[in-house]
């Protein structure tokens, strides 16, 4: 998934905002959103795990072998959003934009508590999934994008999560993506959330920082050093 502008392969990085600090950078309303670049796939080696524990925003691209499809349908959609629940419930995790496409899926997750794991859920989600995806069988890594402090102010964090919602559309799936039938988002306790509504976004944000508010940032909790090239690897 690469847009026009994406900088040099192999470069990602992380950080773990406060949500009120986080809300404050995206702010509320309608203004249209600048384009986000994205990574292309890379072989260095992989972020230190703390990148997606905390309260990270991370971009997760799932990928098959062979790009396998024939595996997507109303049942799997279903099944993947009853794993996609379990997982950011057990490690407190919203997702407000997930597409599945023929040959792969994206999701994008934001922890809302120090504990929060994003790399341990992403191995229960796949160890799940596997099973109901027939003969295709997942790449042996997921890949990710860590995003920086600028990548997730207001503007840029909408553009990301608008980029992974128009893959279907970029792809001449359909004319325009909400029109996709495996489109969605997740956050525990929600189950109407749709990023087709026209106020998704206002409700959403409301919602992260409420359910941040209940597992406040520990002042003295330290945010690892950011390097300058990491991995989308997993």
């Amino acid at each position: 998934m690469k847009p026009p502008g994406s900088p040099e392969p192999g470069y990602t990085a992380g950080l773990h905002a406060k949500p009120a600090k986080l809300v404050a950078r995206l702010g509320r309303g309608g203004t249209k959103p600048p384009t986000m670049p994205f990574t292309p796939k890379s072989k260095l080696p992989r972020l230190p795990r703390e990148f997606y524990q905390g309260r990270a925003a991370v971009l997760w691209t799932h990928t098959f072998e062979h790009r396998a499809t024939g595996w997507l349908d109303v049942p799997f959609h279903g099944r993947f959003r009853e794993i996609l629940l379990h997982a950011c419930a057990r490690y407190q995790l919203a997702c407000p934009a997930y597409m599945l496409m023929p040959d792969h899926w994206h999701l994008v997750w934001l922890g809302l508590a120090e504990e929060s794991d994003q790399y341990t859920a992403t191995s229960m989600l796949r160890k799940h999934l596997q099973p109901h995806l027939d003969a295709a069988k997942l790449q042996d890594r997921a890949h990710d994008h860590v995003l920086r402090e600028k990548e997730r102010e207001r503007g840029a964090f909408m553009s990301a999560c608008r980029y992974v919602l128009e893959n279907p559309e970029r792809a001449g799936l359909v004319p325009q993506w909400s029109a996709w039938p495996y489109v969605g988002a997740m956050v525990p306790g929600y189950p109407d959330f749709d990023p087709r509504a026209d106020d998704f976004w206002e409700d959403f944000w409301k919602i992260y920082l409420r359910l941040s508010d209940r597992n406040p940032p520990d002042p003295g909790q330290s945010v690892p050093a950011l390097p300058s090239r990491a991995t989308p690897n997993l």
